[in-house]
């Protein structure tokens, strides 16, 4: 891999923290309440796990040692309703969309490709979670989000 691991690990940081939301989130949600919330969360804890794991190999095989997960993050406001649940899954996958339109513009060669499909399956993902369809996904000055 030709490029430098640093965006590598930013975006394994980010998969750290969003396997953690993930994680939290699907224990806030029923199966029986919101079975359609229920499988689109789960469905987001594998993928990014799949992604974190991934990420890790490729780092350790660029000769680097991947960053680990942080001792603690914060969990979302306002996970107490379907609702909240939701929202805070579309925001988590949003940042997820931003790391990778950031790493897509610091890497080049495999893990140029690799975050780009990265980045298209997140922004595929957000519509799961009531997101709405973006010409440029995970560019902010190029969406309507702020």
């Amino acid at each position: 891999m030709s490029a430098s691991v640093q965006p590598l690990q930013t975006a394994l940081a980010a998969e750290h923290a969003a396997v953690y939301v993930y994680g939290l989130l699907g224990g806030r949600t029923s199966r029986a309440d919101a079975p359609q919330l229920y499988d689109a969360v789960r469905s987001a804890y594998e993928s990014h796990r799949s992604r974190r794991d991934r990420l890790q190999s490729l780092i350790a095989d660029a000769g680097a040692d991947p960053v680990g997960p942080a001792a603690a993050y914060e969990a979302p406001a306002g996970i107490d309703s379907t609702r909240g649940i939701r929202r805070a899954a579309l925001e988590l996958q949003r940042s997820c969309v931003e790391t990778y339109a950031w790493v897509v513009s610091k890497t080049d060669g495999e893990a140029r490709s690799w975050a780009i499909n990265a980045l298209k399956d997140g922004a595929v993902r957000e519509l799961t979670f009531r997101g709405t369809p973006e010409t440029f996904p995970g560019i902010r000055e190029l969406t309507d989000h702020s």
